[in-house]
């Protein structure tokens, strides 16, 4: 919280000039309220629609943002009766803080966001002011200047001060440590200038800002399709128009390289670029990109930041002191005073969804973002959501393709070992092999070659379950209905639902049996273990979120691979986010079938895009790729459409339009996303048997809408998380229909104990 008492913003209220009536304003905070509070705004106050100022409430004082905007029909009537309280019994605002308001459109964004989740505005302004500590005004420094005296020409000059001297003559002021450094003297030297009136300390209060990028920096060379893409896209921009363009590259087609000129041509027209990025820790290499194309680093927002960098890099995007924008999903909700361009890179993926809190799909609102402020946003992906395909198909949005590699490079050949034929061995001393002998024999070539390769298996840790062998008991996590996952490396079992860790034990939990307990199945400690085994000379590694601790941790990895001093990288799903890897020709894939089912929607869909995604890491540059798909169910049809052969040119024929278009049918024909509405209530509470009363109640309340079906409530697949029971609802609708009023009429009538929790998740992505 800033020190109010030390701002020069705020007077006593009876000292204050009276030339203007005070007046009643609203004044939104970051809570899970319902709507503002009104306040008194004193008249010397210079209060604006979107000002952050600090109020009182009850015995706190909080930060808030002063609120023009209405939020819905319910809230505007309780407005309307609030105005009910005589003006003299308002509290005042007591200072207004020194950052730039928030700006019409970030208001209207947050109203949207609010309404369309159905949570509370204050909770989504929350995001918006996520570093507290930035509302701070940054402590001045001293900076020293040259200082023309008389008494100067007297001053003896020796060798030192003649050296500071100088340094000052050619640039601006300098703070003591950089003047000191610069000169080669010490401290003492410049304070002596100073005392002698030779040298003036200033007191100068300086604002962050992030480096211009260098537009003349010159970019790759691009081929006939990219070039054409990037004037399109140039174009769009612009226009200062909203558009929404999905730019379909396959991997390795450039599309980074043609987005970049769409960057620079908002930096060219004075305009901030946000792009959005899965995994923004882990993304070095699109970081290395940038800078060999710009000549500087991007501001960065991502969760690994520290206070100090994210209190820096907020200040500097609200005073328009960073063009270029670089963040995971909360970075959308970054204080822009002029936002010209929204890039959502790898628009596909679900870790764009927000699960926690305000949930949201950071793509969805990265479009109402852009039209909001009448922009355009550009969607890339080498196998775009469904959702985005259907939206190119009925004219929402325009497409850009890129159907070939960048360079000469051709798409790798993928071929389908049937696991039922082709079966494992096993292995002495670790039980059941998980390569196939025509997977390992692959291995064995490309090693031989000097050439990479990439296992891949979406699994971390050594073993997704341990049982006991006498008695059948699994270990399962203490507040989750989930299995604990054995993590071998470090020495721990662990729930990857609420972290939850403990010892293996050594004896079963039930009947005490020791020497029983086993892992079962394989994770990609596991399958280290079987490579080890296997090919003892070759250099391995892992790329998993559990041994990737940070950028600094996966750039040192990328440069290790990149220079070849790795010969085999085993991976979880990180490994598909767009690094490249010059020398890596063959990708295997352990286990194809993994998350084809389990009761998800868009299971088909993501193993489609997961995998393609992974085979495309595979022969990036002169080299020729393969990836061979370890599958028990060769027939289904997203190995089919993996294994499609490639035809001329190096362009794989028909195998993906042939899915999502078999895929678009059956989910038209179900009713169900993007063809549908889907929204899920959950309801979760410590008491299993209080949950189910409240919810068969909610149940009782439910609205009879033709067209609306409401299942539920059942307990979720995930029926207890971190120690709290849970039940579902799940709420389908036509396309034209709008979920948010009926869902808050019913949700309005229901009265929920204390101890539960209700959580509304519209167009849901998780259904655990």
């Amino acid at each position: 919280m800033p020190d109010r008492h030390a701002s020069t913003a705020t007077l006593p209220l009876d000292l204050a000039p009276q030339a203007e009536p005070a007046r009643r304003v609203q004044v939104l905070l970051p809570l899970p309220l319902t709507g503002p509070y009104d306040y008194l705004a004193p008249a010397e106050l210079n209060l604006e629609p979107g000002s952050v100022v600090v109020v009182p409430l009850a015995r706190r004082e909080l930060v808030g943002v002063v609120w023009d905007t209405p939020l819905n029909q319910a809230e505007e009537d309780g407005a309307a009766a609030r105005k009910t309280v005589p003006l003299e019994k308002l509290r005042p605002i007591l200072e207004v803080l020194a950052v730039p308001p928030l700006t019409e459109v970030a208001r209207r964004f947050l109203v949207w966001v609010a309404d369309y989740t159905l949570a509370a505005p204050g909770a989504v302004l929350r995001m918006a002011l996520s570093s507290p500590s930035a509302l701070e005004e940054p402590k001045p420094i001293t900076l020293y200047q040259r200082c023309d005296t008389p008494d100067s020409e007297s001053l003896r000059l020796t060798p030192a001060r003649k050296r500071v001297l100088a340094e000052l003559d050619e640039g601006p002021a300098r703070s003591l440590a950089d003047l000191a450094q610069a000169a080669g003297v010490g401290p003492s030297v410049v304070k002596g200038l100073t005392e002698a009136g030779v040298l003036e300390a200033l007191e100068v209060v300086q604002e962050p800002r992030f480096a211009a990028p260098d537009l003349d920096c010159a970019g790759p060379v691009l081929s006939g399709q990219q070039a054409a893409a990037a004037e399109s896209l140039r174009g769009a921009v612009d226009a200062g128009e909203f558009s929404v363009t999905l730019l379909d590259g396959v991997t390795g087609s450039g599309k980074t390289e043609v987005y970049f000129e769409a960057i620079a041509a908002a930096i060219a027209a004075g305009r901030q670029a946000l792009v959005l990025l899965p995994e923004i820790a882990l993304s070095a290499q699109w970081l290395e990109r940038f800078e060999r194309r710009f000549g500087v680093a991007p501001a960065l927002w991502h969760s690994d930041l520290t206070s100090a960098q994210r209190r820096m890099t907020w200040r500097a995007i609200a005073h328009g002191r960073a063009p270029v924008v670089v963040g995971a999903r909360s970075a959308l909700f970054l204080p822009y005073p002029d936002l010209g361009l929204i890039v959502v890179d790898e628009e596909h993926e679900s870790a764009f969804k927000q699960e926690d809190g305000v949930t949201y799909h950071a793509r969805d609102m990265a479009v109402v973002r852009a039209q909001l402020g009448g922009i355009p946003a550009v969607l890339v992906s080498a196998t775009p959501s469904l959702e985005s395909l259907n939206n190119v198909k009925t004219g929402r949005y325009r497409a850009l393709h890129l159907p070939e590699r960048h360079g000469g490079a051709v798409l790798p050949d993928v071929g389908l070992i049937d696991l039922r034929q082709d079966k494992p061995e096993k292995l002495q001393g670790l039980g059941p092999g998980w390569l196939s002998p025509a997977l390992r024999q692959a291995i064995t070539e490309t090693l031989a070659a000097g050439e990479q390769v990439l296992l891949f298996l979406n699994r971390r840790g050594y073993a997704p379950l341990t049982l006991c062998r006498a008695c059948g008991h699994r270990l399962q996590c203490p507040n989750c209905t989930a299995w604990l996952v054995e993590h071998r490396l470090a020495g721990r079992l662990q729930c990857h639902h609420c972290g939850h860790a403990s010892r293996l034990p050594p004896a079963c939990p039930d009947c005490g049996a020791e020497g029983t307990l086993t892992a079962c199945g394989p994770g990609v400690e596991r399958l280290a273990e079987e490579v080890k085994v296997l090919y003892p000379q070759a250099r391995q590694a892992m790329m998993t979120s559990d041994t990737l601790t940070g950028p600094d941790a996966a750039a040192e990895l990328m440069r290790q691979v990149q220079a070849r001093e790795i010969d085999l990288l085993i991976g979880t799903q990180i490994v598909a986010k767009g690094h490249h890897f010059p020398h890596l020709t063959l990708v295997g894939v352990v286990d194809a079938d993994l998350g084809l089912y389990g009761g998800d929607l868009r299971a088909a869909e993501r193993t489609y895009q997961l995998l393609h995604q992974v085979a495309g890491r595979a022969g990036r540059a002169e080299h020729r790729g393969r990836v061979l798909l370890q599958t028990a169910e060769p027939d289904h049809p997203v190995m089919q459409a993996l294994a499609a052969p490639v035809g001329k040119g190096g362009v794989q024929e028909g195998g993906r339009d042939t899915f999502f278009d078999a895929e678009a049918a059956a989910r038209e024909a179900a009713g169900l996303p993007p063809f549908g509405r889907l929204a899920a209530l959950i309801l979760s509470g410590p008491d299993a048997r209080q949950l189910d009363e409240a919810a068969r109640a909610l149940a009782r309340l439910a609205p009879r809408v033709e067209g609306v079906t409401i299942l539920g409530p059942a307990p979720a697949p995930l029926a207890v998380l971190r120690g709290r029971h849970r039940r579902r609802f799940l709420v389908k609708a036509p396309r034209s229909f709008r979920l948010q009023p009926l869902l808050r009429a019913w949700l309005g009538q229901a009265k929920m104990p204390n101890a539960v929790r209700l959580q509304v998740d519209i167009d849901p992505y998780s259904f655990l």
